[in-house]
Order: structure tokens, then sequence, then C-alpha cells
């Protein structure tokens, strides 16, 4: 047996595999009614969420056991993001558009969403790109990564004019959390986080609620905008989303109406599989399932913090970091979005979502964490063993 796999970090493990199995559930629990909305069988989804997520844990096993030197290839890396800048240019150009965002490749009954591995090439080029000058340096400056950072911002612009408002969103802060985790230009980051706060609350909303109808009606993202300002009184129209998923909420209750018996999924609430399926999983499932499900993506999220503080390399500490804050943010304006703390962005919840794309990504980036947490295990017991 591999050594790797003697020293599997199940803490990690055993959630990821609990969330996928709630997630298959949940995404056949509530796709079946859109399957026969478009004539296809009620299990077409459920099959597709199989092969994903058992190539997930291939992914996964994959990424856990390959060398760790093979992650921190510059050069390698640095080819990427020039083919990924030629391949987002491109979908803003030729991308199919899904929910008013061109940010799709369809290859025949699959679509391949790039925006989704800029969050993991992130990750690893800007903690490889920290590492190394920390070696060669002493300590990274920021103006030591100009280029890789400039070549990082136009890859947000360019999701940003999809328009993919929340994976922009995302990107920009496993970016700002690695920095931050770095050491390196803490007042610059909260700089730009306060500026972009106040920006939203004090010109961005108070803009946007009065913009006239016309222009609303031609835009995907200000419809859902003014539904979350204004849900109820936009309820037949932009708000319609909102607010049949806090109908979904209330039916939930504690306990929940039981798997398969959601009212919200049979038309009301739209991607009850992908966006919405919280909102399911908690009609479904009630306020227990909920907590059940962030409660596993807690311990996960946790226990990656913890590799992190305890590991003595940056790359491994950047890297866990990194994907904690993938998931945290991801869940978390997932989860705003179905309850109405902040605009309905078309964010999928992690592990639980139907999606090819967003699953590769995931798991891709739960695979390194998994093989970092080896390499530290692996790493103290040798230590135990040399001073026993």
């Amino acid at each position: 047996m591999p050594k790797k796999i003697r020293h599997m970090d199940y803490v990690l493990f055993i959630p990821y595999l609990i969330l996928c199995g709630i997630g298959i559930v949940m995404v056949y629990s509530s796709s079946s009614y859109v399957a026969a909305g478009i004539g296809s069988s009620p299990t077409s989804y459920l099959f597709r969420q199989l092969v994903w997520v058992l190539g997930g844990l291939v992914i996964t096993l994959f990424c856990m056991n390959l060398k760790i030197d093979y992650f921190k290839r510059t050069k390698l890396w640095g080819i990427l993001g020039f083919a990924m800048l030629a391949v987002l240019v491109g979908l803003r150009l030729f991308g199919q558009s899904i929910n008013g965002a061109a940010g799709w490749i369809v290859l025949g009954p699959m679509s391949i969403q790039p925006a989704e591995f800029c969050k993991f090439y992130l990750i690893v080029y800007l903690s490889t790109m920290i590492a190394q000058r920390e070696r060669r340096l002493g300590v990274a400056k920021l103006r030591d990564l100009n280029a890789q950072l400039a070549m990082l911002g136009v890859m947000i612009v360019l999701i940003v004019i999809q328009p993919d408002i929340g994976g922009a969103t995302i990107n920009l802060a496993i970016a700002a959390v690695i920095l931050f985790a770095s050491g390196m230009s803490y007042l610059y980051g909260v700089g730009i986080f306060v500026t972009a706060a106040v920006g939203f609350e004090w010109v961005l909303v108070p803009m946007m609620s009065r913009l006239p109808q016309s222009v609303l009606a031609n835009s995907y993202q200000l419809r859902r905008f003014l539904g979350f300002l204004n849900p109820f009184t936009t309820a037949s129209g932009a708000g319609t989303q909102l607010v049949n998923s806090y109908y979904a909420i209330s039916n939930g209750g504690l306990t929940g109406v039981g798997i398969g018996n959601s009212l919200q999924k049979r038309g009301y609430l739209p991607e009850p599989n992908t966006d919405f399926i919280m909102s399911i999983t908690a009609e479904e499932l009630g306020l227990l399932g909920v907590l059940l499900v962030m409660g596993l993506l807690l311990v996960i999220v946790g226990r990656m913090i913890y590799i992190g503080v305890r590991s003595n390399n940056t790359f491994n500490t950047l890297v866990c970091y990194g994907v904690a804050a993938y998931l945290t943010i991801q869940a978390f304006i997932n989860v705003g979005g179905i309850v109405g703390l902040i605009p309905i962005t078309g964010v999928t919840f992690p592990f639980i979502s139907y999606g090819g794309s967003s699953m590769m990504v995931l798991t891709l980036s739960f695979g390194l964490v998994l093989n970092v947490s080896s390499l530290e295990q692996i790493a103290r017991a040798s230590a135990v063993r040399q001073e026993s």
C-alpha cells in the first residue's frame, strides 16, 4: 500500500465522502422534475452526478498520491496561465450563454465552466510563487509578485465581464486570503475589502435601486439584484427565486417534509439541483439536515486550517488556507443568496450541487490538501521515530 494512503487524513476524507453521498441523494431528489420537464429520464441527473462523484474520487486519490513537486513547476503554471487567459477571452467572444453568463464551453452533452478551474490555478500558482520568493529572498513582498498579480487580475476582470460576479468574488477572496496568510500587505488587503464594502452599501445599492425598468428587463444579473433589494414587491418577476427559496426553507421547518416531498422543486424554484439545492435540502431535510451539511463542511475547513497552522512549509500552509477559503466563501455566497443575505449570483454549494466542472475543481483542490496532510503526518511520524 502506498505510504500516503497509509497516512490518509480520515478527518478530512470521511466528511468528504458523506457530503458527496448527501449530494447524490439531493441531486436525484431535486432534479427528477427538471429531467421530466425536458423529456429526459428522472434518473438522468442522478447517473451523471454519480459519474462526477466517482470520477472526482479518482481525481482526489490521484492528486493525493502525486509527488507534490509536480504542483510547483512555475514554468508549467505560467504557460497554463496564458492558456487560461486565452480561453477566457474566447469565452467572452464565442462562449455559450447560460443564465445570462457567457462562461461555458459546450461539448455535446457536457458543459465546462473554465472560470471554475481558475480557482485551483490561482491557489497553486500563488502559493508556489510566494514560497519560491520566500526561499530565495527570505521574505516575499507584494512588489515581487507584480507580474503574477497582474495576470491574475486580468483573469478576474475577464470573469467579471462574462458576467460571473460570484466566480470573480471567490477568486478574489482566495487571492486575498493567500496574500494575508503569507504575511504581505495586511493594510493593502484590508483597504480593498473596506472600500468594496462601503462602495457596495453606499454607492452600488442606491444606484441599482434607481435604474429604470427598461434597463433591468434586459439584464439577468440586474434583475437578480433587484430581486434581492425588494423580493416581495417583485415576487412575480425579479424576486420570484428568492421568495420561493423563502417558502422552501419555511416549509422545511426543523425536520423537513421528507426526501422527495419538496413542493418548490416542482417548477417554482429554478435550478433546484444546482444554485438552489440547499433550499430544497432545507425543505426536505429541515434545519437539522442543513446543519448536518454545514457541520461536515465546517469540519473539513477547520481541519484544513489546522493542517496549515501546524505546517512549517510555506507552500503547504498557503494551499491549505487557499482551499479552506475557497470552500468557505463559496458556501457563504450560495447560502447567503438563498436566505437573502446577499444577491443571488449562481454559485453552487460545495460537494452537494450538481455539476461536473465544480466537482472536478473541488476534488483537485481536496486531493492536493490530502497530499499535504499525508506529507505532514509522514514527516511527524519520521521525527518521532528519530527521537525514540
